[in-house]
């Protein structure tokens, strides 16, 4: 057994301000031929497929959201209590207790009934007279918030502040944001806090059939739900299911205009738009690297990891280890692992493909010829990966 901190390790600087778009896919897929394991600045980093199922699943990791606070100095607040709140950081008991509370509300029919609703939203979001747009504002940016406002029963008025609210409380992940706008992060939360407190109290007294009425009868149930535990679900859910979605809905669109053989298929059978999604989770994944922490010491292909090392699991090396093309017509052998795996794979996993089905399914036969009208500017991949602008251009349908 060798202690990772003696081996020979290649550096992979996921921080690195040119790590985007080619680059990165390039620098990562350099790094790996070298082996299933890097350095990199502040954690290991795994390259494979096995190598991240195993820190996914382990009981031995956790994520590391509190360590990650307490180095950039997040030691208070109401960032510091969603940190320690958010069900991403929560073991054992607890975090099964609340995963079976709010899991049902996410189930793949209860997602599914939210399907007319989405495609209500994309219809009043179409413009036919367009032929070009910036799919970022026009699609990707409030396709999202529209939907988690429907499903908490928020004003659709409400959708902007939740996507705007949503994409600073998400930046707690972003090791560049943390060190460069934490007051900007620290002041978001706050502001999401007392929104969803008045959103509750609102819809106690007047309760419909919504996520938020249904975690307040397990919260009136007495020992189950605590208030604070349910106004930090709400906030975990609001938070997460927004700006990743806006992020995935916008790389599915570049790539598609990236290959439109792909996006001409797809347009001519938008019952592929289910496989069309696992595609693009699998080839560009808006969460690159999901850290985990080691609880004790762990061993694993002969190496021995410390309690307390970090390792980032690289979901982009372990999904292209089934290729390297984008291809709606293949068939791959695993599921992604861009929501995860085991005990913490992603609440709102059924949600988010329905709202990427649905938004393929509906824009591919309205926008014949998809192509790019211009570069798209791309975020950093440290965090969630994002799209800041996407131009694209397509052809009237006939």
């Amino acid at each position: 057994m060798t202690d990772a901190a003696e081996l020979d390790l290649p550096f992979f600087d996921y921080s690195a301000p040119d790590l985007t778009g080619e680059v990165y896919h390039r620098r990562l897929a350099e790094t790996a031929r070298h082996g299933w394991l890097a350095q990199a600045p502040l954690s290991y980093v795994v390259l494979d497929r096995e190598s991240a199922e195993f820190f996914l699943r382990s009981r031995a990791t956790a994520f590391p959201g509190p360590q990650i606070a307490d180095l950039f100095g997040v030691t208070g607040g109401r960032l510091r209590e969603q940190i320690d709140a958010n069900i991403v950081n929560q073991t054992g008991e607890r975090h099964r207790r609340l995963r079976s509370l709010v899991g049902p509300a996410f189930a793949p029919r209860a997602a599914g009934r939210w399907r007319p609703v989405m495609r209500g939203f994309l219809d009043g979001l179409w413009d036919p007279a367009r032929t070009s747009c910036d799919a970022v504002e026009a699609f990707a940016r409030p396709y999202p918030a529209l939907t988690i406002a429907a499903v908490f029963g928020a004003p659709a008025a409400d959708a902007p502040r939740l996507q705007a609210w949503s994409a600073w409380v998400q930046r707690q992940f972003d090791i560049r944001a943390l060190a460069a706008d934490l007051p900007a992060i620290e002041r978001a939360t706050a502001e999401v806090y007392a929104y969803v407190e008045d959103l509750l109290a609102a819809r106690r007294d007047a309760p419909g059939d919504d996520l938020l009425s249904t975690l307040l009868a397990a919260e009136d149930e007495g020992d189950r739900l605590s208030r604070a535990e349910c106004v930090n679900l709400v906030l975990n859910v609001m938070a997460g299911g927004i700006d990743t979605m806006q992020a995935q809905l916008a790389h599915a669109l570049r790539l598609f205009a990236e290959h439109p053989d792909q996006w001409a298929l797809l347009a001519a059978e938008p019952g592929r738009a289910a496989r069309a999604v696992d595609e693009v989770l699998r080839f560009e994944p808006i969460t690159p690297f999901t850290a985990r922490v080691c609880l004790e010491p762990v061993e694993f292909r002969g190496v021995a990891f410390p309690a307390g090392a970090i390792v980032a699991v690289c979901a982009e090396r372990a999904n292209r280890d089934e290729g390297e093309e984008f291809d709606i017509t293949a068939v791959r052998e695993h599921r992604p692992l861009t929501f995860g795996a085991g005990a913490h794979y992603c609440l709102g996993a059924n949600l988010a493909r329905a709202e990427l089905e649905e938004a393929l399914a509906f824009l591919a036969p309205r926008m014949p010829g998809l192509a790019l009208d211009g570069p798209p500017r791309l975020g950093g991949v440290e965090g969630i990966y994002g799209v800041e602008s996407l131009p694209v251009r397509w052809r009237p349908p006939r």
